[in-house]
Parts: structure tokens; C-alpha cells; sequence
């Protein structure tokens, strides 16, 4: 009996391992059943990484890993074995498409516009010489229309009270101050503010290979042009003096966004960073929030929105392209981490009711600029470098 017993046993570990396998294998729908690799764009490995979103997937039978690179060296990656890839921009994305054989046309989930995050005081140096317009928090609109202008360039809501915390970078100004190589010391109200010395400039990343750094250029050479995105080389030639200027006089630039944003944030680097608007509302929507001082928002009058695209390499990276396009759990997670979901501006829009003090939602009186072709937009980069 004993005996008997015991084989009975035996019988039923064997039978429940089995069941436990093929549970793994997706019989389970609780659990993950497809694991999908994919390189992304720095800028969005926190919504990746965010316990809400894998949950979110797993949900759905996904598992994701995910390696970051600059948006415009992906196409230089041995991308066998990879279900997707997600630069920070349609151009990277075409080129990927078609030489990494994808599986469909590109998806785009969500997109966010490109943002020059600058402190207090230089905020308010470019606007007192006009190469900036400020409005004060509790204003209707960018220029401040429900308050007074300061003297120092700012306006103040209330009679004075609040502090210009957003307002619009006007790009041909500001161009023109770097095409003359204009320095702090140049410019009226500067004079006390020791940390404002030096050739005024925008921090950016590296157009070579970061999506940002050449989305920059694009918005750039379109304004210098008088209004006409490049189309040949000749009009990469004609706005590639300024474009060298804009680049070199930073000297070493970083591939990813995301340390001069946390270096701004931490009150060092230069006072003026180019970032992702959804950087700045990811920041100001987390619930671990940290102080974001004399932080000021400026939209450029002409700009460039970065759509984040993602290229389905497989079947699998396909299906996880429109989940997060389609996915309304998803598409909310994505809004926390400060992207607007494509088609959605609502969605976006109740997420940062509490912040538009320094949101601009509307994007009230911003001007896309149309992006060159990936070849021409290269050549701009590489001769940007030098």
C-alpha cells in the first residue's frame, strides 16, 4: 500500500510541474507571456521602468527590456534579436524602417515639444533685451495678459507679486545674438549676476547622434533661412556658419538630454538647457517631486516636436507599438511621464491642469518647423561639429 501510495504521489508533482510549464508558456493569462526587446530613446526609459507601466504590460502579456541610445546612432546598431526599436523622432525612424526590414508602417504613441529650460535671472535678461517674451504665473497667456509688464522685462500678475515662471524664446532674436557672438556682459541687466558671463548659448545635445540636439538644428536653420526647411545641400551650406556656432561653442555635448536636465535642476551647468517638455511635466506631475526653484519654461516662438515612433522590427514589437498607441492605461501612464499622446490633447490637458503655471497645454503661438530629410539633416549635423 505504501508503495502504491507513493506512485500516486510522484504521479501528481509530475502532473502539476506540467501544468505550472505550460502556464508559463501562456497558458496563464495573469502572467507574461511574451518577452520583447527593443532599444529606446534615453528620454523614456523611466516610463519603461515605472512599476505602473510593467504591471500595465504584464497585464496585457508583455514582458519588455530595453537598452537606450541616441535616437540618430540606432541605425549603426546590430539590431538582430532586437522586436523594436523607438528613436525620439520620425526622420531616425524612417531611416530605420527601411534598412532594418520592419514589420509595418512606423507607430507613433506619443510626442512631446522641444523646450529651453532656463533660471530666473537669465530668463529675465533675455526678455529685458528682447530676445524673450515672460508671463508670470496666474496670466492668460504667454505674454502675460492678465498682468503688468516689470521693468526689469518680466511681467507680474497681481500687482507684482508672482514671478514669470514660462514665456516664449523668440528664436530669430536670439539667433541673431548668436550669429554676433553676443556675451551676458552685453547685455543690460546682466551686470551682479556673477553665473551669467560668457557667450550666451543654449546647451544641447549632440546632433551627430542625439534626437534632440538635431531637431534643434532643424528649427534653427529653418528660421535663419527665412522660413524654408532645407531641401539640398546648398541650404545646409547657407545656415551651416550659425548652425557651427550654435554647436561649438559648447564644446563636449552629451548624447541624452537627460543629464543636462538634471544638472539644471541641481542648480550647476549653463542657465540656459534645451529639453523635452515632457522632462519638465514628468518632474512637476511625480509624486516624490523635487524642488524645481527659479525654474522658468520658455517655448520657442518656432519649434520642433519630437514624435517618439516606434519601428516594429517583429510581430511581437508590432503589437506592443499599438498597445501603447491604443491602450488607455497605457496612454495615461504615458501622459504621467509628461509625453502627449497623439489624437488625445485632453488627456494631456487634465493631467497638467495643476501645472500650467509652467505648461504651456496650447502651445499658444508655436510655430513647427518642417524637418529636413534624414540625409540632409546628418550633413547639417556633421558640418554643425565640424
Amino acid at each position: 500500500m505504501g508503495i502504491i501510495l507513493a506512485v500516486f504521489l510522484i504521479a501528481g508533482v509530475a502532473a502539476a510541474v506540467a501544468l505550472g510549464r505550460d502556464s508559463r508558456a501562456g497558458g496563464d493569462s495573469g502572467t507574461a507571456a511574451k518577452t520583447v526587446r527593443g532599444v529606446i530613446g534615453s528620454e523614456k526609459a523611466e516610463f519603461f521602468a515605472d512599476p505602473d507601466t510593467v504591471k500595465a504590460l504584464a497585464a496585457k502579456g508583455f514582458t519588455v527590456r530595453t537598452e537606450t541610445s541616441g535616437s540618430w546612432a540606432m541605425d549603426r546598431l546590430p539590431l538582430k534579436g532586437y522586436d523594436f526599436a523607438f528613436p525620439g523622432s520620425k526622420a531616425p525612424a524612417d531611416e530605420l524602417s527601411r534598412s532594418a526590414e520592419a514589420r509595418g508602417a512606423p507607430l507613433r504613441p506619443f510626442y512631446s515639444p522641444l523646450v529651453v529650460v532656463a533660471h530666473r535671472n537669465a530668463a529675465e535678461v533675455l526678455a529685458a533685451n528682447g530676445l524673450a517674451r515672460l508671463r508670470a504665473a496666474g496670466t492668460d497667456g504667454p505674454q502675460g495678459t492678465g498682468g503688468s509688464e516689470g521693468t526689469d522685462g518680466s511681467d507680474r500678475a497681481g500687482g507684482g507679486s508672482k514671478w514669470a515662471t514660462q514665456g516664449t524664446l523668440l528664436m530669430g532674436p536670439y539667433l541673431a545674438a548668436a550669429e554676433d557672438d553676443r556675451t551676458w556682459q552685453q547685455l543690460k541687466g546682466a551686470s551682479g549676476h556673477a553665473e551669467l558671463s560668457g557667450t550666451v548659448f543654449i546647451t544641447s545635445t549632440d546632433p551627430v547622434t542625439s534626437n534632440s540636439g538635431a531637431l534643434y538644428l532643424a528649427a534653427a536653420s529653418y528660421v535663419a533661412d527665412g522660413g524654408r526647411v532645407a531641401t539640398d545641400a546648398r541650404a545646409v551650406e547657407r545656415t551651416a556658419p550659425l548652425m557651427r556656432k550654435l554647436v561649438q561653442v559648447q564644446g563636449a555635448q552629451q548624447t541624452s538630454s537627460d543629464a543636462p536636465f538634471r544638472d539644471f535642476i541641481s542648480g550647476v551647468g549653463n542657465p540656459l538647457v534645451l529639453v523635452y517638455e515632457s522632462q519638465v511635466a514628468s518632474l512637476l506631475m511625480s509624486s516624490q517631486r523635487q524642488e524645481v526653484g527659479d525654474l522658468v519654461v520658455l517655448y520657442p516662438d518656432t519649434t520642433v516636436s519630437s514624435d517618439h515612433t516606434l519601428v516594429p522590427l517583429t510581430d511581437h514589437g508590432r503589437e506592443l507599438g499599438e498597445l501603447l498607441s491604443t491602450d488607455p492605461v497605457l496612454r495615461k501612464l504615458a501622459v504621467r511621464h509628461g509625453f502627449r499622446p497623439q489624437g488625445a490633447a485632453a488627456e494631456f490637458t487634465a493631467a497638467t491642469a495643476g501645472h500650467t503655471a509652467y505648461i504651456d497645454q496650447r502651445l499658444t503661438g508655436v510655430r513647427q518647423a518642417p524637418v529636413p530629410t534624414a540625409e540632409l539633416l546628418r550633413s547639417m549635423a556633421r558640418q554643425a561639429r565640424g
